[in-house]
């Protein structure tokens, strides 16, 4: 079951780009399509939501999204690189207007001195438009923690990037 916070949020979302005329693509990593899942968790996100994109492995990155396994390699999956890139490959794998991404180590394992558990990098993109990113580091709170607050974290930045 979803968090009604999560719903609500979403829901608030959906209005602002219908309202906007937007429609929104999602790719997803370590949320594993819980954003997908809130959205669509409302009446009508069919309105708003054009699809999503679940991109767990680095090989889903390149092979769905267009992520360069290079820039994969050099700057790791979970980086403010590869999120901006998920965004943009979402983008152009879609008619959407407006993506968001989403990599991160939500643990228990995984997390390194550089890029603990808990850390996760959001990427938005507007078509045509602005690109956004924020670094979350969350800590190591618990795996459905991050994700649900990855999720939070996710909605808030796609609500700047419509406002």
């Amino acid at each position: 079951m979803i968090a009604e916070r999560l719903v609500q949020e979403a829901a608030a979302v959906l209005d602002l780009a219908k309202a906007r005329g937007r429609r929104i693509v999602l790719a997803e990593s370590c949320t594993g399509g819980l954003i997908a899942a809130s959205l669509t968790a409302t009446a009508g996100a069919s309105d708003v939501v054009e699809r999503g994109f679940v991109t767990y492995s680095n090989e889903a990155k390149t092979e769905e999204l267009g992520v360069p396994a290079e820039l994969i390699a050099r700057k790791g999956a979970v980086s403010q690189e590869v999120a901006l890139a998920m965004a943009e490959g979402a983008l152009k794998h879609s008619p959407a207007d407006v993506a968001v991404a989403v990599t991160g180590i939500a643990g228990p394992g995984g997390g390194s001195g550089e890029k603990p558990v808990g850390l996760v990098h959001i990427a938005a993109a507007l078509r045509g438009g602005p690109r956004l990113h924020e670094e979350r580091r969350f800590g190591d709170i618990g795996r459905q923690r991050v994700q649900a607050e990855t999720a939070l974290a996710a909605l808030a930045l796609m609500t700047r990037l419509l406002a």
